[in-house]
Parts: structure tokens; C-alpha cells; sequence
């Protein structure tokens, strides 16, 4: 489920829940799973989505998947059930970003604005060639969006300032 979704289905059961059960909901909050183990720790609430810092990645989840004990919050997987999810998402989207890495292949910024395209791909050094002249990335600097689009993660004037300077991207 994409976060839009994921927010708006939140925003809905937010207000069926009562408020006693949201207040444990906040950020610094750690987390209970199911037996009563920690899962982690809330980073932000935003939109009626909460990121759940688990020490291994950073997961949305609803925040209607909350419910409340003694201890604080709880939801109803472990740590571990939490970071194989998102495990199996970052390897989807590596996956997909790696199929879409080619030279020749468009490129967007990271507001949706033409990038350039990929001049070259030599294992994770990647060369965009932008309106701005060549910029060396790095394969982690690129992500395809939920369009299917090969989007560089840095706007514009990052991909013109790095051009200008000639720097590499570390």
C-alpha cells in the first residue's frame, strides 16, 4: 500500500479510535509488539502516518495499527516481521531502480523537473548528463518513482550546482 493510502485509510480510523488510545501515539514513544518486546521507537507523526524507527529501518504505518497497553503503544507484529516487510520493499525498489538505471534512460529531478539522462552505468558509479554539463552519482542517488520514472533524488539547482563545480557526488 503506498503512503498516500496508507494516510488517508489513517486519517478515517483516527476518528473512530478514542483519543486515549492516540495519546501514547507521539513522537519518541518506543513501541510494544505483540508479546510485549520493543519494535522500536515513533520518529514523527504526520498525516495520520507514524515512522516507526525500528534500528533498522524507518516504517510508515497507519496509525490507526496502534493500539495502547501499560507499557505505551503497541501494534501487532515484531521488530522482526517489521524490518523482513520492509526488507522485501527496499529490495522491490533497488530491484525496479536497477532495471531502469541504462544509458540513454530519462531522468527527473527530484521535483518531477527533466534531469538529463544516463550517460553511463559502470557498477554503481553512474554518469547523468544533464542540461548543465555531466555529473557523477552513485547508483543509491537514484530511485523510480511511483510512475515508473528514473528520478535522480536531488533538484535541479543541486544537479546544476554539482555540474558547475565538476564535483563528483559522494
Amino acid at each position: 500500500m503506498n503512503l498516500a493510502k496508507m494516510a488517508v485509510s489513517a486519517a478515517l480510523a483516527t476518528a473512530l479510535l478514542p483519543a486515549a488510545a492516540l495519546a501514547q501515539v507521539a513522537a519518541g514513544a518506543t513501541v510494544y509488539g505483540p508479546q510485549g518486546g520493543e519494535v522500536g521507537k515513533i520518529v514523527s507523526i504526520e498525516g495520520g502516518t507514524v515512522m516507526l524507527d525500528t534500528g533498522t529501518y524507518k516504517a510508515p504505518l497507519p496509525e490507526n495499527a496502534f493500539g495502547k497497553s501499560d507499557k505505551g503503544p503497541t501494534i501487532t507484529v515484531t521488530k522482526a516481521q517489521i524490518d523482513a516487510m520492509m526488507a522485501e520493499q527496499v529490495a522491490a525498489a533497488n530491484a525496479k531502480r536497477d532495471a531502469a538505471l541504462v544509458a540513454g534512460a530519462a531522468v527527473i529531478t527530484a521535483k518531477g523537473a527533466p534531469a538529463g539522462s544516463i550517460k553511463s552505468v559502470e557498477g554503481d558509479a553512474i554518469v547523468l548528463e544533464s542540461p548543465s554539463g555531466a555529473v557523477a552519482l552513485k547508483r543509491e542517488h537514484f530511485a523510480v518513482d511511483a510512475q515508473g520514472a528514473l528520478m535522480a533524488l536531488f533538484t535541479a539547482d543541486q544537479i546544476a550546482a554539482a555540474a558547475s563545480a565538476g564535483t563528483t557526488s559522494e
